[in-house]
């Protein structure tokens, strides 16, 4: 059974700016550059037959392409932090798309996320890091930003048993702006091979 989320991918230019900020944290394991995504909602761990549905319900989805801005950094868990993450810029398309998504997992009987939704690219998760030292880091890296990129689709992706942090595979894509028909990642089309 595999666990499902719904993500933007980061193209390969903000990916590359995002690693310039690995680096130079005690207690940091450093997501792989592969793996960065911005999660939209996650799902959980779900039988095939839930899978199938999921994904035959987003095939409905229906958004404009747009353009998202990655900048600032920060850290999850005030006083035992926990990972450290880049900001992503407010957008209105995204937060559209997203509650979107949110509605059709919440009819499909999947419980709504306790946490407000808040976009981000995770870089590393902590393990008995000192806060003063995730503050360091912080302060030094403060003005991040990378260059806007265009979002053209938004994917279900699947991570396998592991301690956080990938590997992560897209299952399926959906594309954004107007080409409607799904984007499968490879020749096979079948939804259900997300539960093989």
């Amino acid at each position: 059974m595999p666990r499902l989320f719904t993500a933007l991918e980061i193209p390969r230019d903000a990916a590359l700016s995002l690693s310039l900020l690995r680096g130079g944290l005690p207690g940091a394991r450093w997501i792989d550059v592969e793996n960065y995504h911005i999660t939209l909602r996650f799902i959980g761990d779900v039988e095939g037959h839930v899978a199938d549905d999921i994904a035959d319900a987003l095939d409905r989805v229906r958004r404009p392409a747009f353009t998202l801005s990655l900048a600032g950094v920060g850290a999850f868990g005030q006083k035992k932090p926990h990972s450290v993450w880049a900001g992503v810029t407010a957008s209105p398309d995204l937060g559209a798309l997203q509650a979107e998504i949110d509605r059709i997992c919440q009819r499909l009987g999947i419980g709504a996320d306790p946490r407000k939704f808040m976009p981000h690219v995770t870089l590393a998760r902590l393990r008995n890091a000192h806060p003063a030292d995730v503050a360091r880091y912080l302060s030094a890296r403060g003005n991040f930003s990378a260059t806007p990129f265009k979002v053209g689709r938004f994917v279900l992706m699947s991570s396998r048993d592991s301690v956080g942090g990938g590997p992560y595979v897209v299952e399926e894509a959906w594309p954004l702006g107007g080409n409607y028909a799904a984007c499968r990642p490879d020749s096979a089309s079948d939804a259900s091979r997300i539960m093989r």
